[in-house]
């Protein structure tokens, strides 16, 4: 299939090792952001394949494992005691909370719904007009454009039944935590090529600059994955840091101006609190306070206390990049897909479910 096999080109991709292999001199940490990154270096083996030199750090990088513990309640809430029609992607149904999950309460009767598209819960909304719908809108910059369509669509159509319950995190701010965290040593990052492709490059130079990191716009293919961290081995190697694109058919320097413009006439820059890791400044959008009839959080004035993290579950060190998922003591014992203490195990992009599926 074009545009996929010539990326999955076994031939193509040890040749790109054998490069990596001729240039490294040094020990590197490099950490990919995405989870979807992640997941390709696990599945094709690419970890096993590099040289002892590099280090692939896995990152926060997965949106749905960052999502506060009290959001997920608060979801549940929605739907179990508000009889509400919660709307959500499939990534987020098994994630746990503090007590349930959104499957479990959906077996046990509550109405919700996994869609594909946010404009979906709006379709809902009208045919509906006698039932709240809210739309658990969680994800990167990547997700946020069509989130923000689904408010926009909603106001135009004049439905007063229609809401989102907002978790949008942002990848820079995360980086600069993760790079002041004294825990952590990254030499190098490949930055998600979904975001990048919606925002642009432009937010990225400042930080390159500020802590003198090599920052590669990178795919998903292991042949992709495998340029990203080449580029970023010659950039280690050679003393230099900064910007560059090895995703360059999809990526472009502006971004998509047409996605941003949605963005910004219906999100703002607030603080986010990310589950394991804590509150990062300006981490994360919120809802503009012209739309904020559509915010869920308002509209059900829903108040629930911040929930404790399992004792047991060492998430938020794996979504630091401090420990990897097989380093934790109850990975794959008492916390695998079916039981999981944390998100990373159930979501597609997580680092934990990587591991089990491939390693373990």
């Amino acid at each position: 299939m074009k545009y996929l096999t010539e990326y999955r080109d076994s031939i193509l991709a040890l040749k790109v090792i054998k490069d990596i292999k001729s240039k490294v001199t040094k020990p590197w940490k490099i950490m990919e952001v995405c989870g979807g990154q992640t997941h390709s270096l696990v599945k094709y083996g690419i970890l096993d394949l590099l040289p002892s030199e590099i280090t692939m750090i896995h990152g926060p990088g997965c949106p749905v494992c960052v999502t506060p513990l009290n959001l997920i309640d608060k979801a549940i809430y929605l739907a179990e005691k508000k009889n509400v029609i919660l709307c959500s992607f499939g990534d987020m149904i098994r994630v746990p909370g503090s007590e349930k999950s959104l499957l479990q309460i959906k077996a046990e009767g509550a109405d919700v719904r996994i869609l594909y598209s946010p404009s979906d819960a709006v379709k809902i909304a009208k045919e509906n007009p006698d039932r709240e719908v809210v739309f658990f809108a969680v994800g990167f910059e990547t997700t946020a454009p069509a989130n923000a369509i689904s408010v926009l669509q909603a106001k135009q159509l004049g439905l007063n039944n229609y809401s989102i319950l907002v978790s949008h995190v942002l990848v820079p701010p995360a980086i600069e935590a993760i790079m002041d965290d004294e825990e952590t040593r990254i030499d190098a990052f490949l930055g998600a090529g979904h975001v990048l492709a919606i925002m642009g490059l432009g937010q990225y130079y400042s930080l390159g600059e500020k802590y003198k990191v090599p920052i590669i716009a990178t795919g998903f293919e292991p042949v992709e994955m495998l340029n990203g961290i080449k580029m970023a081995v010659e950039m280690l190697e050679a003393g230099e840091y900064g910007v560059s694109n090895a995703y360059a058919r999809v990526v472009k320097p502006e971004g998509t101006p047409s996605a941003k413009k949605i963005i910004f006439e219906v999100f703002e820059e607030k603080d986010r609190e990310w589950r394991g890791i804590g509150n990062i400044p300006s981490s994360g959008y919120e809802l503009k306070h012209e739309y904020s009839d559509f915010d869920a959080n308002l509209k059900f004035k829903i108040s629930i206390e911040k929930a404790n993290e399992s004792e047991l579950c060492i998430a938020g060190s794996v979504l630091k990049g401090i420990k990897k998922p097989h380093e934790c003591p109850a990975f794959g014992k008492i916390c695998n897909p079916e039981n999981p203490l944390g998100a990373p195990m159930v979501s597609s992009e997580g680092a934990c479910a990587a591991y089990y599926n491939y390693y373990n």
